[in-house]
C-alpha cells in the first residue's frame, strides 16, 4: 500500500484517522544521535489540530511515545525507532452516511475501487491524521542534519486563495513563521489571509494556497543524475501529501517565460568556495544540490470537505445528496507547513546517508561543503 518511504532512512507510517492510536517506525537512523523527544513534541505540537480557531477543533494532544530504538541516556541506538501517537478524540459517528455515498473530491470511491473496503470514518488512511506520523518521523530527521550537516528546513505560507504575500527579502524566522496562525511571516498579508479563511469558515467553505519552502546550508553533492534526481525526491515527497496539486522548483513555471542566457546561474567565487550569483536553479542542477538554498513551493487544493450540501451518488450508482460533518479545517495551509517541513528533512537526511555510504569510503563526502 505504499506506506514506505526512503532508502537508507526508510520510514513506515501506520494507523488509520479514527483509530486508537498511529505512528512510525524509522529504520536507518545513525546510532548516538541524541534524540530530543522534546523537540519532536514541539513539531508534532505545530500540526496538531486545535490549536487555532483557524483549524479543525478536534482535540489531539498528540504526545508522542518512544518504544524502541532509544537508550535509557536518550541517544538512538541504530535499531529501528518506534514512535507512537495516541487517538483521544474520535467520533466515527460523524462519518455514518458516507458508508454508501462518496464525498466528492475525496478518497473514497477510489480507495473502494482498490480495495474493495475502506475505513470510512476520517477517510481512514487517506486522511490528513497520517502525517503526524511523518512530523514525527521528520522532526528526527531534523535532528540527523542538525548534528550532521547544519542545514535547517523552513516553510510559510505564501499565499491563500487570491491573496499572495510579497517576495521576502530573505527566509523567514521560525519566530516569524509562528508569529501569525495562519504561518504566513509578512503581517500585513497575514491579517488579510486570516480574514479570508474565517470568510469561509463561516460560509461553510474552504480556501487552498501556496507553501513555500527554502532548505538552508544543503551542502552540495546530494542528489543524482538520472533517476533519484533531488528535485524528483522533493517532489513525490510533496505530491504524496493530502490536497498537494502542484510542485515546482525554483524558478518554477515563470522560468518558462525566460531566454536561457536570462535564466542561466552564473557560477562566481564568493567566500572561498564556488557559488552561484543567482538561484534559478532552485539550489539543484541536474538533479544535484549545488550548495545553494533549496526553494522550492507546494500548492494545496480548497479542503474537499465543506458544509454544504453537494450532489454525489452512492456505492450503487444512485444520485444522493450529502452534507458533510464532523471537523475539518477551512484551510489546510497552516498546519501543512510543519508537514512539508518534515518531508523535505526526511529527503535530505536519506540524500545525505546515501552520499556517505557511496562516497565516503574514498574520501569525497563532505569536500564539497
Amino acid at each position: 500500500m505504499g506506506n514506505i518511504h526512503g532508502t537508507l532512512l526508510r520510514i513506515a507510517t501506520f494507523g488509520e484517522s479514527h483509530g486508537p492510536a498511529l505512528g512510525v517506525v524509522i529504520d536507518g537512523c545513525p546510532p548516538r544521535l541524541p534524540l530530543d523527544l522534546a523537540f519532536v513534541q514541539s513539531e508534532l505540537d505545530r500540526r496538531r489540530p486545535g490549536q487555532s480557531r483557524l483549524t479543525t477543533q478536534r482535540k489531539e494532544a498528540d504526545r508522542v511515545e518512544a518504544l524502541s530504538g532509544v537508550s535509557a541516556d536518550g541517544l538512538t541506538l541504530g535499531s529501528p525507532i518506534a514512535l507512537l501517537i495516541r487517538s483521544a478524540d474520535q467520533r466515527g459517528s460523524a462519518y455514518a452516511e458516507m458508508r454508501e455515498a462518496y464525498r466528492p473530491s475525496h478518497a473514497d470511491f477510489t480507495y473502494d475501487a482498490k480495495y474493495g473496503i475502506r475505513a470510512v470514518e476520517g477517510g481512514g488512511r487517506s486522511s490528513a491524521r497520517e502525517t503526524a506520523a511523518r512530523v514525527a518521523a521528520g522532526a528526527v530527521a531534523k535532528l540527523i542534519l542538525r548534528q550532521a550537516t547544519g542545514a535547517e528546513v523552513t516553510a510559510w505560507v505564501e499565499s491563500v486563495h487570491d491573496i499572495s504575500a510579497p517576495e521576502p527579502a530573505r527566509i523567514p524566522t521560525l519566530a516569524q513563521v509562528e508569529a501569525s496562525p495562519t504561518r504566513c511571516p509578512h503581517p500585513a498579508t497575514a491579517a488579510r489571509i486570516e480574514a479570508r479563511i474565517r470568510e469561509a469558515q463561516a460560509a461553510g467553505d474552504s480556501v487552498g494556497g501556496v507553501i513555500r519552502c527554502a532548505i538552508r546550508s544543503p551542502g552540495a553533492g546530494l542528489g543524482s543524475p538520472v533517476f533519484d534526481r533531488l528535485e524528483a525526491d522533493l517532489a513525490k515527497a510533496m505530491l504524496s501529501l493530502p490536497a498537494t496539486k502542484g510542485f515546482e522548483i525554483g524558478s518554477g513555471f515563470a522560468g518558462t517565460r525566460l531566454r536561457g542566457s536570462e535564466h542561466n546561474d552564473l557560477f562566481v567565487r564568493k567566500g572561498g568556495r564556488i557559488r552561484t550569483a543567482t538561484n534559478r536553479s532552485g539550489g539543484i542542477q541536474g538533479g544535484i544540490s549545488n550548495g545553494e538554498d533549496i526553494l522550492f513551493r507546494v500548492a494545496f487544493k480548497p479542503t474537499a470537505t465543506v458544509l454544504r450540501a453537494q450532489r454525489t451518488v452512492d456505492r450503487s450508482g444512485k444520485p444522493v445528496e450529502l452534507t458533510a460533518r464532523g471537523r475539518h479545517d477551512p484551510c489546510v495551509l497552516p498546519r501543512a507547513v510543519p508537514i512539508v517541513e518534515a518531508m523535505a528533512a526526511l529527503v535530505l537526511a536519506d540524500h545525505w546517508l546515501r552520499d556517505r555510504a557511496q562516497n565516503a569510503p574514498f574520501g569525497r563526502a563532505g569536500r564539497r561543503r
